[in-house]
């Protein structure tokens, strides 16, 4: 009897880590049918890290199969590129990177995060490349360059940088995405090819350069060709379970709109510009309250996004400069050259305030002109006229008598009446006056006028 219970107690234990493992079997199941897919389209920005950093800590925590990256971009900022990066190296979760739909890029920073990815896929009619981080003059714009070109399209050997900076830039860039290409087992002397000679290259012959992993034409192929795919995430061989698997697609959410709004270098600008305007009208009239509230509330969003964008602290400092300039011809007009150093100051550090080249992040030339102008018209008219304004003598209110002239109603030595702008008011002298007689308001003493009789000359 003691060996029936004993045998009875093992099996009821066998058969509840049995039912745990299925029920672990089943979870590990249902979680490897979650695939999360990110849109990256348009510029790579602040946002856009941003919005990859906490979604893929999101999927981390879901234990979804993977991540996939669905990308069309001409590039974008290097230090939001390689926040990125930095991220996907990180992740515990695979990350794929597939360029599509047809007729997609994956240009500049675009080159680097697909190679840095677990996996890099393709549809048909796509392309990579263009990785060069400065612009290199001369490079593949002469005819001699482009006969150096073998039947693929890449050059045999890269001209030569006299330029120490920029050979600075492109051999740190060539050394990371080696670097990223020996990670994942990619071509690196392509990879190379892309940053030194802006090299492109299609879908397809990206896969037989080994350049990518694979070409799927739509996204149920890419799912297919993904599983049971083997993959080393962290220094631990993944096996990718995606046929069948539910695609949850996770877009900008009201942050990430917010962060892509106010990081538009167009919009950053013109923040700063309404903040500082702001608060000079503030300062110019002091208890106006709504322009210093907008303006501070402005000046603060434009302080958040020039820490993220890559800003030109000479050229914040040269508007800065002009609007002093344009102020200082409204309070001391002269022959307008405090206003044309201003103007000027004003335009050439609102050009070089953005210090990057890459498409999506200058300045709109026309928003410059069109600001630089209304900056101009504002400080040398507007705040001119308004400091003609407090120069003027006053014209209302109790001041404004003093100064006028009036005439006696009655003779008196001290306390008298008298009739100034149409008005009796009681008013107090120094010396007689006389009935009729011409007076002069010298002062206020609550409601009595001090006056001074004006003494008419002998005909």
């Amino acid at each position: 009897m003691i060996m029936m219970r004993q045998a009875f107690f093992v099996f009821l234990v066998v058969l509840a880590f049995t039912v745990q493992a299925e029920a672990d079997d089943d979870r590990r199941q249902n979680k490897a049918e979650t695939v999360i897919q990110l849109d990256i389209n348009g510029a790579i920005g602040p946002a856009i890290s941003d919005y990859i950093g906490r979604h893929l800590d999101k999927a981390a925590e879901e234990g979804a199969a993977c991540v996939i990256f669905r990308m069309d971009t001409p590039g974008g900022l290097d230090t939001s590129m390689r926040d990125i990066i930095k991220k996907i190296i990180a992740s515990p979760v695979p990350v794929v990177t597939y360029v599509a739909p047809g007729g997609a890029r994956a240009a500049s920073a675009g080159t680097y995060i697909l190679y840095a990815s677990h996996v890099a896929a393709m549809a048909p009619g796509t392309n990579l490349g263009a990785a060069t981080p400065v612009q290199m003059p001369g490079l593949g714009g002469s005819e001699d360059e482009k006969k150096d070109k073998d039947a693929k399209g890449a050059k045999k050997e890269a001209p030569a940088i006299s330029d120490p900076m920029t050979a600075k830039a492109v051999n740190d860039a060539v050394a990371y995405i080696r670097g990223l290409a020996q990670m994942r087992g990619r071509n690196a002397d392509w990879a190379e090819q892309a940053v030194r000679t802006a090299a492109s290259i299609p879908a397809e012959e990206a896969l037989a350069e080994r350049v990518i992993d694979l070409v799927a034409a739509d996204q149920a192929d890419l799912l297919k060709q993904l599983h049971g795919r083997k993959i080393n995430v962290l220094g631990q061989e993944r096996i990718l379970l995606t046929d069948g698997a539910v695609i949850k697609k996770i877009g900008l959410d009201w942050r990430g709109e917010l962060l892509s709004v106010i990081t538009n270098p167009n919009i950053a600008y013109l923040l700063m510009l309404i903040g500082i305007y702001g608060l000079i009208f503030e300062f110019s009239i002091p208890g106006s309250v709504v322009p210093g509230t907008i303006g501070g509330i402005c000046l603060l969003l434009a302080l958040f996004a020039f820490q993220l964008l890559p800003i030109n602290y000479a050229g914040v400092a040269l508007i800065l400069l002009g609007i002093a300039l344009m102020a200082a011809e409204a309070f001391m007009p002269g022959v307008g050259i405090l206003g044309f150093g201003g103007l000027l100051a004003f335009v050439v550090g609102s050009v070089i305030l953005i210090d990057t080249d890459q498409p999506g992040f200058g300045i709109n030339p026309a928003i410059i002109g069109a600001v630089a102008l209304s900056s101009a018209a504002f400080f040398i008219l507007a705040l001119g006229l308004l400091f003609k304004s407090r120069q003027a003598p006053v014209v209302s209110g109790k001041e404004q008598l003093i100064g006028a002239a009036g005439v006696a109603l009655e003779d008196f030595t001290d306390l008298g009446m008298i009739r100034i702008h149409g008005e009796t008011w009681r008013a107090r002298s120094g010396s007689p006056v006389s009935k009729k007689q011409r007076v002069t308001v010298t002062g206020l003493d609550g409601l009595t006028l001090l006056i001074s009789p004006v003494k008419e000359e002998a005909e």
